[in-house]
């Protein structure tokens, strides 16, 4: 009797052994098996985790969507491996990819990361327009954007200028707030940094004038390489007293009635932004200013240059005197016959 039992308990042992070999081997198989091996995926596609989503429901979801033959198999190995902290976002399913290493893609947060580009001398017009041809962005509702900027610690009245351009890195769980606070964050940072090292002598009480003046060398500037030399002619125009006598700027404070054509009678239409008529510096920038631009307006090339115009091949002429200056003119803008110019300063 009791060698029965014995007998039976091992033969329940044996078959308990080997059922468990058995449904090892087959979880092995199917949590190791590519996707699209299994004819589900053939090319990669994209999947979003909902925020507190669990492993069951995200497996679960896969299947639904024709991504995995089944999911008992890969719950199960979460639950036995530990790997059910499932972190929301958007991921890539490769075709190439396993149930396994979905799921260790889901465990590490290995989420998509999307990128968006902002030009040097946009303004923060462009930049809302840049966004709302996103789809992420699309909705983003401008009042709701600029009171939470406000609300971030960013005058709603002066946000031209103060964000970085860049290109800049983003996940499907983000809003246009947490890219303009990180481009707010950076274009601080550039400018407390170039403020610190700055030149002596510069017409600048604080680094926003620095700032508004870097903005006027950007919408100016045609060659990188003239970018030290345009902010020497205008430092030394303010130090003499002299207005900054600046298309952009005109431009800037026309707003929406510029229609691509800046003609003679908008140079003598008052605005806070016409410096062809105030002293000084603008109120506020006129656009996003890159860090070469605010290098520039805080470290400007040395000189007696107090004009300059457009050659028409990108660059400028610079000129000492006002007689020089108004040849090059005649010889760069009214030889061309051009109904409208573009000569900064006059």
């Amino acid at each position: 009797m009791k060698k029965l039992i014995a007998y039976g308990i091992i033969g329940v042992t044996l078959v308990t052994l080997i059922c468990s070999i058995s449904l090892f081997a087959l979880i092995n198989i199917k949590i190791n098996t590519p996707i699209n091996s299994l004819g589900f995926v053939k090319e990669s596609v994209e999947f979003t985790v909902e925020k507190g989503a669990r492993a069951k429901e995200v497996t679960g979801a896969l299947f639904d969507r024709d991504i995995i033959p089944d999911s008992w198999a890969i719950n199960l190995y979460a639950k036995l491996a530990g790997l059910t902290n499932i972190k929301a976002g958007r991921y890539k399913l490769k075709s190439v990819d396993t149930p396994l290493t979905l799921l260790k893609k889901f465990n590490s947060g290995e989420v998509i990361q999307y990128q968006i580009t902002f030009v040097e001398g946009w303004s923060f017009r462009q930049w809302l327009s840049h966004f709302s041809a996103i789809d992420q962005f699309d909705k983003t509702d401008k009042r709701d954007l600029l009171n939470s900027l406000k609300l971030s610690g960013i005058d709603d009245a002066n946000l031209e200028g103060w964000f970085f351009p860049d290109t800049y890195y983003y996940l499907s769980s983000d809003t246009a707030l947490d890219i303009m606070l990180s481009a707010h964050r950076k274009m601080k940072r550039v400018l407390a940094q170039e403020w610190a090292g700055r030149a002596t002598e510069l017409p600048y009480k604080t680094p926003y004038e620095a700032l508004i003046m870097a903005s006027i060398i950007e919408k100016e500037t045609g060659l990188a390489e003239e970018r030290e030399e345009i902010a020497g002619v205008f430092v030394r125009r303010l130090l003499k007293g002299m207005r900054l006598q600046t298309d952009p700027t005109v431009i800037y404070g026309m707003g929406d009635q510029y229609d691509g054509d800046l003609r003679r009678r908008d140079l003598r239409q008052p605005t806070p932004y016409n410096t062809y008529l105030i002293k000084g510096l603008p109120p506020t920038p006129i656009a996003m200013p890159s860090g070469a631009s605010i290098s520039a307006a805080l470290h400007p090339k040395a000189g007696s240059s107090l004009y300059f115009v457009a050659r028409g091949d990108g660059g400028h002429y610079f000129s000492n005197t006002l007689q020089e200056h108004r040849d090059a003119v005649n010889k760069y803008q009214l030889e061309q016959r051009a109904e409208n110019y573009r000569s900064a300063p006059n």
